[in-house]
C-alpha cells in the first residue's frame, strides 16, 4: 500500500502527569518499532527488536517514557480540541495516550497493546478529532467495536472531546432503529462508531460510503475477532481506501490480528504497554469459598452484607444466573438491574445510563459488559462464578481500578472452579486474599444493622415523638412483634416502590438522546416523552374503572398460586407476549417464570404472576416503550376492590 501523505506535527518536550504515574514506579518499557523491511514486518509485525535509531526517535516524540510528565498542551493540538479535553476533565496524558497520540498525529499505522482501563479511547480519539477536517459531512473515520455498549460509550466520549469542533459523530449498532441511523448518515457524520454487523449492513445497503475515509480504527480488536468477526472485519476494511491510516488497539496479539496487520497495515509501529504477561494493577483480589450449608445465592447475599460495596458489577456465566441473582438482590432490598443479551437494546442503554448516573448499586451482567465498559468510580467487581477462561477474569476485574484508581475484585469459588483459580494464581501470578463468609447469625445481624440504619436516617428527618406512646403499647401487646414486623415490611416495600418510581420518572424526564449529530450537542427529548405522564393517566383511569367492574378482589394481598394485575400494555405495544414478559421481568428483577402468563387486549392487558413477584413488578411500573409519537407509558397496578352499592328502601 502507498503511504499516506500527512503533515507531521512536532510535539515539543513537555511534562507528563499521568493519573497513574504514582502507581507505576518503574518506567514503561521502550516502544518496539517494526523494521522497514516488508519481509521482516510479515514475519514478526508486532514484536520486532528495538533499534538505537528507534530509541532516539522515541526520546524525541515521547519523553514520558523516561519518567517525565506530558501535558495535553504539549501535543500541538488545536485550541478547539484542547478545550474539549479540558472540559472533559482530562489534564495530563496517561502512558498509553502519551505514547500513541504523537505516533498517530505523525500519520503512522500503530498497534497498541495496553491493559484495560488505561484511557485507550482518548488515545485514538484525539488524533481522529485533530486530523479530520471540520464540516466535511462525509465519513472520514470508522471505529469498530465488539459490543453495542462499547460503541455507544466510544461515540459519547468522542462527542464530548470534540464538542468545540464542527464534527458529527454517529453510533451505528444493532438492536436499534435503522431509520435513525439512516437519517444520521444522510445528514452527514465525519466519525462512524459501530459494531461490525450493523456497519457492514449499512455498507451493503449503500447507506455508508467509506471511500473518502482517512482512518480505520479497531478497538478491543482481540475480543472482536474472538467473537467470530474476522471475515466481517476484513470485508469492512476492504471498503476503506488503501491510503487510510490504521490504528489497532488490543490487549493481546492473536494470529487473526497478525493476519490483519500483514494485510491492512503499512509498516505498523507497535506500542507495547501490557507486556507478555497480562495483569491488572491497583486491584485487590479477594476470595471467598462458598459454604455448602446454604444455597449459593445466599452466599452472595452474606458476602454483600459483610463487604458493603457502594457500587459493583456482579458477573455471572449464564443468563439464567443473572435473573436469579437479580431477583435475590431485589428481595433483600438491594438496587440492582440485569445487563445481558436477552434485553432489548433500548433497555440495555437505559440500564447502563442508570448505572453511570449512580442510580443503581449493582449491575448483574454476563460477559457482554466485560470489555470496554467504563463506569466511573466503580468500587467492586464480584464474580458470582469464575469464568471458564481464566483470561476473562482479567477483563472482568478491569471494570474497577480504572486509570490509576483502586478497586476490589471479589470471587465466590466452589469446588468445580478450583482449576480456574489455580490457573489465575500460577499463570497470572494473582495473589488472592482469602476471607471467610459470615455465619447465618452474623449475616442476620449485618442485615438488621443495614435496615436499622435506614430507619435512623428517616428518624432524623421526621418528627415522630407523637408515635412513642404507640410504641410502648405495641411492646406491651401480645401480638406487638407481629404488628411491628408488618409495619416494617410495609415501610420497606413502600420505600422500595418510591425509589423505583423516582428512577422511572428520571428516566422519562432526564434520559439522553442517542449519540448522533453534532459533536457535543445533545438532542432534546421528544415532546411525546414530555407527554408520557399524561398518556399514562389516560390509560390508568379507564383501567381502574374496568378493573373495579371486573369483580375479582386481588387487592387484599391474599397469597394464591397466581395474582392478577392490570397493565396499560396492549397487544400492539410488543411483537409478542414473550417480549413483554422478558422486559417486565428484567425491570422488576424477577425470573421470567414468575410471570405465569399475560393477556394483552386492544386497549389494556392482564398479567398473572406468582405472589412473591407482585411487589417487585408493581415497583417497576411506570417505564416507557416506543419512540417519538409512538412512545407509551407502561403501568402495572392491582385491581381495585369493587364497591358495593346499597339501594335505599
Amino acid at each position: 500500500m502507498s503511504a499516506e501523505e500527512t503533515k507531521t506535527p512536532t510535539p515539543p518536550p513537555a511534562e507528563e502527569t499521568s493519573p497513574i504515574a504514582e502507581s507505576m514506579p518503574a518506567p514503561m518499557p521502550a516502544e518496539e518499532t517494526a523494521p522497514e523491511s516488508s519481509n521482516a514486518a510479515n514475519s514478526a509485525p508486532a514484536m520486532s527488536e528495538e533499534t538505537p535509531a528507534a530509541r532516539e526517535e522515541e526520546a524525541r516524540i515521547a519523553p514520558e517514557i523516561f519518567g517525565e510528565r506530558l501535558s495535553f498542551d504539549a501535543l500541538g493540538l488545536s485550541e478547539a480540541i484542547r478545550r474539549g479535553i479540558a472540559e472533559h476533565g482530562y489534564t495530563h496524558a496517561t502512558p498509553v495516550q502519551a505514547r500513541a497520540i504523537p505516533r498517530a498525529l505523525a500519520g503512522a499505522d500503530i498497534i497498541v497493546r495496553s491493559k484495560t482501563g488505561t484511557g485507550k479511547t482518548a488515545a485514538f480519539g484525539i488524533p481522529l478529532l485533530e486530523k479530520i477536517p471540520a464540516g466535511t459531512r462525509a465519513p472520514m473515520a470508522l471505529v469498530l467495536c465488539p459490543t453495542r455498549e462499547l460503541a455507544l460509550q466510544v461515540a459519547e466520549e468522542l462527542t464530548a472531546l470534540g464538542q468545540h469542533k464542527d464534527l458529527h459523530v454517529a453510533a451505528i449498532y444493532g438492536g436499534t432503529s435503522m431509520r435513525q441511523q439512516f437519517d444520521a448518515l444522510r445528514d452527514g457524520a465525519e466519525i462512524i462508531v459501530g459494531t461490525p454487523g450493523r456497519v457492514y449492513d449499512h455498507i451493503r445497503r449503500g447507506s455508508l460510503d467509506l471511500s473518502q475515509a482517512l482512518f480505520g480504527v479497531l478497538d478491543e480488536a482481540d475480543e472482536m475477532l474472538s467473537q467470530g468477526f474476522y471475515e466481517e472485519v476484513t470485508r469492512i476494511l476492504e471498503h476503506l481506501p488503501e491510503s487510510r491510516q490504521t490504528l489497532l488497539f488490543s490487549a493481546t496479539v492473536s494470529e487473526d490480528i497478525e493476519r490483519l496487520i500483514q494485510r491492512f497495515c503499512r509498516d505498523p509501529e507497535t506500542i507495547l504497554l501490557s507486556g507478555d504477561d497480562y495483569t491488572v494493577e491497583g486491584i485487590e483480589n479477594v476470595l471467598y469459598y462458598t459454604v455448602d450449608d446454604y444455597p449459593k445465592p445466599r452466599n452472595l447475599i452474606y458476602l454483600v452484607e459483610i463487604e458493603k460495596p457502594s457500587s459493583a458489577i456482579i458477573f455471572c456465566n449464564t443468563r439464567d444466573d443473572t435473573a436469579l441473582v437479580n431477583a435475590v438482590l431485589a428481595r433483600n432490598g438491594f438496587d440492582a438491574a440485569i445487563l445481558n443479551g436477552d434485553l432489548p437494546q433500548k433497555e440495555r442503554e437505559r440500564v447502563m445510563a442508570k448505572v453511570k448516573r449512580g442510580h443503581l448499586s449493582f449491575l448483574v451482567a454476563t460477559d457482554i459488559a466485560a470489555r470496554g465498559i467504563d463506569i466511573s468510580d466503580l468500587t467492586h467487581v464480584i464474580n458470582y462464578s469464575l469464568p471458564e477462561d481464566p483470561a476473562v477474569y482479567l477483563h472482568r476485574v478491569g471494570r474497577t481500578g480504572r486509570i490509576g484508581k483502586k478497586g476490589v475484585a471479589i470471587s465466590l469459588v466452589s469446588g468445580r472452579e478450583l482449576s480456574t483459580l489455580t490457573a489465575l494464581e500460577k499463570r497470572f501470578d494473582i495473589k488472592f486474599t482469602e476471607r471467610k463468609l459470615p455465619t447465618a447469625e452474623e449475616a442476620g445481624a449485618l442485615w438488621a444493622e443495614r435496615h436499622m440504619g435506614a430507619l435512623r436516617e428517616v428518624a432524623r428527618e421526621t418528627i415522630h415523638e407523637s408515635m412513642l406512646p404507640l410504641v410502648e403499647a405495641l411492646k406491651a401487646s401480645k401480638d406487638g412483634d407481629t404488628l411491628i414486623a408488618a409495619m416494617l415490611k410495609d415501610f420497606f416495600d413502600r420505600r422500595k416502590a418510591q425509589k423505583a418510581q423516582a428512577a422511572a420518572r428520571f428516566d422519562e424526564e432526564g434520559e439522553a438522546a442517542p449519540v448522533t449529530g453534532k459533536s457535543g450537542a445533545k438532542k432534546k427529548a421528544s415532546s411525546a416523552r414530555d407527554k408520557s405522564p399524561l398518556r399514562a393517566a389516560r390509560f390508568e383511569e379507564p383501567r381502574r374503572q374496568q378493573a373495579a367492574a371486573g369483580g375479582e378482589d386481588e387487592a387484599s394481598g391474599v397469597a394464591t398460586d397466581e395474582i392478577r394485575l392490570w397493565t396499560s400494555a396492549s397487544e400492539g405495544d410488543f411483537a409478542n407476549d414473550s417480549d413483554f414478559i422478558k422486559l417486565l421481568a428484567a425491570r422488576a428483577g424477577v425470573a421470567e417464570a414468575a410471570i405465569a402468563r399475560v393477556d394483552l387486549g386492544r386497549d389494556y392487558g392482564a398479567l398473572f404472576v406468582k405472589p412473591e413477584a407482585v411487589e417487585p413488578i408493581l415497583a417497576a411500573s411506570g417505564f416507557t416503550v416506543g419512540e417519538g409519537d409512538a412512545q407509551k407509558a407502561i403501568s402495572v397496578e392491582r385491581p381495585k376492590r369493587r364497591r358495593r352499592r346499597h339501594s335505599r328502601k
